[in-house]
C-alpha cells in the first residue's frame, strides 16, 4: 500500500474552508469529517485535514501561526498539464482565494503557479515535462 500524506491545516471558518477546497477539486470524505474537521481528498494518497482552531489545539500546545503574516510551510501539488495548473489556480481565485501570490515558474520543462486559500495557506500547483527535464539536465 502506498504511503499516505495528511496535511493538517487550522482554519478559522470550517464551512468556508471546506467549500473552497471542494471548489478547487478536493472531495470531502464524510467518514473522517465532523463539525470540527473536514478530511479533503486530493488523491488516493494525499489528504488535507481542515481543523477548527479548537480541534487543532488538541494536537499541539504551540501557538497557531497566522498564515497571512507568517510562513511555516509551502504546500505544492502536481498537475498533469499546464492547462490543469491554470484550471486549479483559476478555480481557487473564483472560490475566493488569492491568485499567484508567488511568482509564476516558467521553464522549458516546468510550469507552476500558486494560490492562497481564504486562511492564508500558500499552495503551489506545478506541472513538469519529465522528458524535457531530463534533456535539460543531461550533460552537455
Amino acid at each position: 500500500m502506498p504511503k499516505m500524506i495528511f496535511i493538517n491545516l487550522p482554519v478559522r471558518d470550517l464551512a468556508r474552508a471546506t467549500a473552497f477546497y471542494q471548489a478547487i477539486g478536493a472531495v470531502k470524505n464524510p467518514q473522517f469529517s465532523d463539525d470540527t474537521a473536514s478530511c479533503m481528498v486530493f488523491s488516493d494518497t494525499i489528504h488535507s485535514m481542515l481543523m477548527t482552531h479548537d480541534k487543532y489545539r488538541q494536537f499541539t500546545s504551540r501557538t497557531i501561526a497566522d498564515p497571512k503574516t507568517t510562513s511555516q510551510v509551502l504546500l505544492c501539488i502536481s498537475a498533469d498539464s499546464r492547462a490543469e495548473v491554470d484550471d486549479v489556480v483559476g478555480k481557487a481565485g473564483a472560490a475566493g482565494g488569492v491568485v499567484d501570490p508567488s511568482p509564476v515558474d516558467e521553464y522549458d520543462f516546468m510550469y507552476g503557479r500558486s494560490f492562497e486559500d481564504p486562511d492564508g495557506h500558500l499552495w503551489g500547483v506545478n506541472w513538469m515535462d519529465m522528458a524535457a527535464f531530463e534533456k535539460a539536465m543531461a550533460p552537455g
